[in-house]
C-alpha cells in the first residue's frame, strides 16, 4: 500500500471550503483556556466541514500563534465568532435555529451511541473547559446533552478528543 500525496488529495481552497456544503453543527467552546486545544478544534471543526465555531468567555480568538501551532491555517476556513458570555452565544444560536445541545456528564444525558439527530435540525454542541466542564448558567439552557461512553478509571476525555469522537458521529449520522 502506498501513502497519497498531497496533491493526490484534491483538498478543497480555502474559497471552495468556504462556499461548499457544510455540517448544520456549531461548535460552542465555553471558557476553553488551552490555545492548542482551541486550534486543535478549528482543525478538527475543517476536517468535519462545521458551519461555525463560537469562542466564549476566556477562550483565546485567532490570529494567536499558539493557536495556529494546531489549526494549521483552519482559522482561516472556519467562521468564528467571539461572545464575552457563553450565554449570549447559546441565545444567539437558538434564535438562529439551533438546538442547544452540551457534551458533558449530567443526569439524563444520552448516550452518544443512542443520540439522533433529526433531520434538517441544526445543532450547537457546547464543549466546556477542560476543569470546570460546561458553565452552570449553559447547563441551564440547554436542550439536550450527549455524553461519550467511557469504560476506563479517568473521569473524561480531552476536550479535543471528545471534539473529534462527537463531531465524527454526527457526521457518520447526518452527512454519509
Amino acid at each position: 500500500m502506498r501513502k497519497l500525496k498531497l496533491e493526490e488529495l484534491n483538498r478543497a481552497t480555502i474559497a471552495e471550503f468556504k462556499a461548499g456544503k457544510k455540517m448544520p453543527v456549531a461548535v460552542v467552546l465555553d471558557n476553553v483556556r488551552s490555545m492548542h486545544n482551541i486550534g486543535s478544534i478549528f482543525r478538527t471543526a475543517d476536517g468535519f466541514a462545521v458551519e461555525q465555531i463560537c469562542l466564549c468567555g476566556i477562550t483565546a480568538q485567532p490570529p494567536h500563534r499558539e493557536i495556529e501551532k494546531t489549526a494549521l491555517g483552519a482559522t482561516q476556513s472556519i467562521n468564528w465568532t467571539y461572545y464575552p458570555d457563553p450565554m449570549r452565544a447559546v441565545e444567539q444560536l437558538r434564535n438562529d435555529g439551533y438546538r442547544i445541545v452540551a457534551v458533558e456528564q449530567a443526569e439524563s444525558s444520552i448516550m452518544l451511541n443512542k443520540f439522533n439527530p433529526v433531520e434538517g435540525e441544526k445543532y450547537a454542541l457546547v464543549f466546556g473547559n477542560e476543569v470546570n466542564g460546561v458553565s452552570e448558567e449553559v447547563m441551564k439552557n440547554i436542550d439536550a446533552c450527549i455524553e461519550i461512553p467511557q469504560f476506563g478509571t479517568k473521569h473524561s476525555f480531552n476536550i479535543v478528543v471528545s471534539a473529534g469522537i462527537v463531531l465524527w458521529d454526527l457526521f457518520s449520522k447526518m452527512m454519509v
